[in-house]
């Protein structure tokens, strides 16, 4: 059935009196169930497993995957089937808007994980130890909470603010729940289907997957005399490698360099073709752009100049060049300030993202206290309150204690953390787009002029910002589609915090098996954070800011400063002519800059996933039919299916080579 919603003249004229009584009389579902037992357990079950497969992807892409659609299709279906079977009831859309909140507010830990802290590892070379990430992280994503609240209020219950990803949510769960569940059934089959596929592909390409199998379970060295287990190459231009060393055949290289130095190769990686999907042809064709440019032109260039060389280790090993060579040599440096700048005018774009936040400043509100109807389901101001700077509080003290930051930078950090989150908001409110890369340079950069010697004084507050705003913008986002169907909001905040519990608890051990894995001395190593199957590519950024902060641009080549110079001038063209031609222009200078931290190989996948999907996309416009019904509406549950079966399988991989 159709949402109802006020007028654009009554959200413009009512007072947030009027506003929250028409919706306590029209939308509130006071008496439905919401927060149940098992929706808590069912959004924490579904949150842990799709925080686990988000931190995966963004360690490989940079990308942080929504899953929040994910999380309704799943839980609609799964309550489904239990009610067709008789043994459970349905459940409620207001229990699947809190599992799916749930499961969001899980989905959000990942992102200072894959950042701030992975950035300060590689920085310092100190490894933080579980339980400090898992504290820090939690005391952070409750303190966006606590700033969320308030603004809620504001942004939702009083201007109304359309928060379209929430909104879009709110309008799957209405359209799930009113009519015959059809849609929902048809989106969780083709989601579960291409999961099982990318799994079965994943398990295939999988060398801990294969041992366990071929070794333990067929005890195929024994009978059969096989010393390594097969797999299925997944970088497929390897078998090609292994004919041209066998048959003496021709090797691609450019100014006489292998392509393999270059890190210029072809991998058949599910994941990436489902997140290319998500993103769309625009997006990842700059993030491809941006690879070729720097490893296929600007790398071989400088290799030849002897800006790229190899080097003497520490240890006294040589380095031989490589990608993540040509990255940190060099690369980085361009792919930085073009991404930064890129972000900075983007925000300055939208000046509607800053002066709204004045708009209503002089209205009256027309509410107290003694006549609010919702103060009894919303969460109580006073919480936020006294919670603010109790928590404010102790985040400083953990910076001290945990990573040495002087209390007095974050307190004057504060200030900026509870502006940005504002700011952030606003434009999630009005846009989809959370700003925090770009916003959280700006407290990275104060901080860095303060105390340039401990590069944990710029990261640390950064992050805190930047985990902040997220969670609160996010979380606003969240609320829309619960404020939509008739929700508790206090209820809400509850499971939020049931969410980051969640998030935390499967994240922060994936982490240090994935990227951290001890070895037989039980020794953990800073360098293995960074590999070719995870590139890190948000670390990286923020590890190059911190770096130039610290050593100042003399340091480095005289090209890479160039470089720098003219790819923020080349970030201003693209997107100020996006803006005059009103998006027309293919290209983002945040992406291209992305597609440099990342391998080519990753970019070119994802590049592939969203190619057919565009191409499927304009081949099938008609609705109704199967193939617009398959590569159009069925876009995002396949892609949530690639990249979900094959995260999942990749961290089982991981678990399996550490325990054999």
């Amino acid at each position: 059935m159709a949402l109802q919603q006020l007028s654009e003249e009554q959200v413009r004229t009512w007072t947030r009196a009027q506003k929250d009584e028409w919706w306590f009389n029209n939308i509130y579902r006071g008496d439905m169930p919401q927060l149940t037992f098992r929706s808590a357990l069912t959004g924490f079950l579904l949150g842990g497993i799709l925080a686990a497969t988000a931190l995966y992807i963004a360690a490989k892409s940079g990308v942080n995957i929504g899953v929040g659609l994910t999380s309704v299709i799943l839980a609609f279906a799964l309550f489904r089937i239990l009610s067709k079977t008789g043994i459970a009831k349905d459940f409620t859309v207001l229990e699947n808007n809190c599992a799916q909140s749930i499961a969001t507010a899980a989905g959000y830990m990942t992102m200072p994980m894959v950042a701030p802290i992975t950035a300060y590892m590689l920085v310092t070379g100190k490894i933080i130890p579980w339980w400090h990430m898992m504290i820090w992280m939690v005391v952070c994503s409750v303190l966006g909470v606590l700033v969320a609240f308030p603004l809620k209020r504001r942004f939702i219950n009083e201007d109304q603010l359309p928060f379209p990803e929430g909104r879009a949510c709110g309008v799957v769960l209405d359209t799930l729940y009113s009519g015959d569940g059809k849609e929902g059934m048809r989106q969780a089959k083709l989601l579960g289907l291409t999961t099982l596929f990318a799994g079965a592909y994943q398990f295939l390409i999988s060398d801990g997957w294969m041992k366990l199998l071929q070794f333990k379970l067929l005890q195929m060295d024994k009978w059969a005399g096989m010393k390594e287990a097969w797999h299925l190459q997944e970088r497929f231009d390897e078998y090609y490698y292994m004919a041209a060393v066998k048959f003496d055949l021709w090797i691609p290289k450019i100014l006489g360099i292998d392509f393999r130095t270059l890190g210029l190769r072809f991998t058949v990686d599910a994941a990436m073709f489902g997140v290319g999907g998500l993103m769309g042809i625009r997006v990842a064709s700059s993030l491809l752009f941006g690879s070729l440019l720097n490893f296929a032109l600007l790398g071989p260039l400088m290799i030849q100049k002897g800006d790229i060389v190899a080097r003497i280790a520490p240890s006294g090993k040589v380095v031989p060049i490589s990608r993540v060579e040509i990255l940190n040599q060099w690369g980085l440096w361009w792919a930085v300030s073009i991404m930064v700048v890129g972000s900075i005018v983007t925000l300055a774009a939208k000046p509607e993202i800053f002066t709204s936040l004045f708009k209503s400043f002089g209205k009256k509100k027309g509410i107290s206290s003694n006549n609010d109807l919702l103060k009894n389901i919303e969460l109580p101001l006073m919480i936020s309150y006294v919670g603010i700077p109790a928590f404010s509080m102790l985040g400083a003290w953990l910076n001290f204690s945990f990573f040495g930051v002087p209390m007095v930078l974050t307190f004057a950090a504060l200030p900026l953390v509870l502006l940005l989150s504002v700011i952030c908001a606003n434009s999630m409110a009005l846009t989809s787009w959370t700003p925090t890369g770009a916003l959280s340079k700006i407290t990275q950069i104060t901080m860095g002029a303060i105390d340039r010697v401990n590069p944990a004084s710029n990261m640390i507050p950064a992050g805190m910002t930047a985990e902040v705003a997220s969670n609160a913008s996010n979380l606003l986002s969240d609320i829309t589609p619960g404020y939509m169907l008739g929700a508790k909001p206090r209820q809400q905040a509850i499971g939020h915090i049931i969410g980051i519990i969640s998030g935390a608890l499967a994240c922060v051990p994936i982490y240090y098996l994935l990227f951290l894995p001890a070895d037989a001395q039980g020794v953990r190593d800073t360098a293995s954070i960074v590999s070719d199957q995870f590139s890190h590519p948000s670390a990286m950024q923020w590890k190059g800011m911190a770096e130039l902060i610290a050593k100042g641009i003399s340091s480095l080549p005289t090209s890479a400063v160039i470089a720098m110079v003219i790819a923020a001038i080349a970030a201003v063209v693209i997107e100020g002519a996006k803006i005059i031609t009103k998006g027309k222009v293919p290209l983002s200078a945040v992406a291209i800059g992305l597609g440099v931290v990342l391998p080519p190989d990753a970019c070119l996948a994802m590049w592939i996933g969203a190619a057919v999907f565009w191409w499927m996309g304009r081949k099938h416009t008609e609705k109704g039919t199967t193939g617009h019904q398959f590569w159009v509406e069925g876009c995002e549950p396949i892609c949530a299916g690639l990249i979900s079966g094959a995260a999942l399988m990749g961290i089982g991989n991981a678990i399996i080579n550490v325990l054999m």
